[in-house]
């Protein structure tokens, strides 16, 4: 038979269609093969993990065949409960495959140390926005006698005087003690007078 009658003859086209059955079949196979092996559509939601210790966090997500991992701990929150978990990622509510892994952040045990900045001499509005950068908090304020309206003369903690570069926690009240802005007359300064120097109006009357 020659090649031009093969061509057009049953055989040909009955094995051409074979041919496309068994292509068929295999992409089949082959798509659904890849739909198990990715657990397409079978998709878990992601739990609210927050305020949860590590141990709780593996039992919640043992059950949904969900892995987590701890990537960093922030900065004491009061808000949340000591090395719980305060971000998550995924968050909750998103949908994910079995087997994924939840990045979590853990809230610190206490508070970050830092250093109490040098306020004196500065003014009360210079103050309170380094107060607040470093993460620590205005106090109470107190005013006494000082030309300087408003200047930081002091600075206490719980009642006892601090120097600048003490280290306290975050969010530690820092007190303040403030110039009034009134003069005040020194008495002391009276005796630094030498005791020579007469008093004009006195020598006026002696003549």
């Amino acid at each position: 038979m020659s090649l031009g009658k093969y061509l057009t003859s049953r055989v040909f086209f009955a094995q051409c269609l074979a041919a496309l059955a068994i292509v068929g079949v295999l992409a089949y196979l082959f798509f659904h093969w890849i739909t198990f092996i990715t657990n397409h559509g079978d998709e878990i939601t992601v739990p609210n993990l927050s305020k949860l210790n590590p141990e709780q966090v593996e039992e919640k997500l043992d059950e949904l065949d969900l892995d987590y991992q701890i990537i960093d701990t922030v900065d004491y929150q009061p808000d949340f409960p000591k090395l719980t978990v305060v971000q998550q990622e995924p968050t909750a509510g998103s949908k994910v495959k079995g087997g994924r892994t939840i990045y979590i952040k853990l809230n610190a045990s206490t508070f970050k140390m830092v250093v109490v900045p040098d306020l004196i001499d500065k003014t009360y509005r210079q103050a309170v926005p380094t107060l607040k950068a470093l993460g620590l908090q205005e106090g109470t304020i107190r005013y006494i006698p000082y030309i300087g309206k408003d200047m930081v003369l002091e600075m206490w903690i719980d009642g006892v005087k601090i120097q600048p570069g003490k280290k306290v926690y975050k969010a530690t009240k820092i007190d303040l003690v403030l110039g009034d802005g009134k003069v005040v007359f020194d008495e002391t300064q009276l005796d630094s007078i030498p005791e020579n120097n007469v008093p004009i109006d006195s020598m006026s009357n002696e003549q």
